[in-house]
């Protein structure tokens, strides 16, 4: 029995997608200390992952549109927040890539992981 009187199969199943999402979070986060960590490439040069960007950048997004919903409140419907959350995700992608060092190709890669991601986020966390 866990100590809200639940078998601890219910327990564990109740509190599964919270233990997810907050391995989710902490690995988009360290994504996101590791891209800014990273020196900037002035002439393109260095090199980071799409995926190391993608994660950054959904981290930062979920961050951003966290703070807009404190400020406007939440959307109305569902699909009009997975699209802001998602089109926060992008344009940070944009920035990234441009301090980075992202080719189209690795950009395009890395907007389409940091809209998925952010998504999931707003999935399991907002809905």
């Amino acid at each position: 029995m866990s100590s809200s009187g639940l078998p601890m199969r219910h327990f564990l199943a109740a509190h599964a997608d919270a233990f997810i999402l907050e391995g989710l979070i902490s690995h988009l986060k360290e994504q996101h200390n590791s891209v800014n960590s990273a020196p900037s490439s002035g002439d393109h040069k260095g090199k980071l992952s799409h995926e190391l960007i993608a994660g950054a950048a959904a981290y930062e997004a979920t961050k951003a549109y966290n703070k807009h919903c404190e400020k406007h409140g939440k959307p109305v419907d569902h699909a009009h927040g997975k699209q802001l959350i998602g089109g926060i995700a992008g344009g940070i992608v944009d920035k990234l890539a441009e301090t980075k060092g992202l080719d189209k190709v690795e950009k395009h890669k890395a907007k389409k992981d940091a809209e998925q991601q952010a998504h999931s986020y707003y999935d399991k966390e907002l809905h």
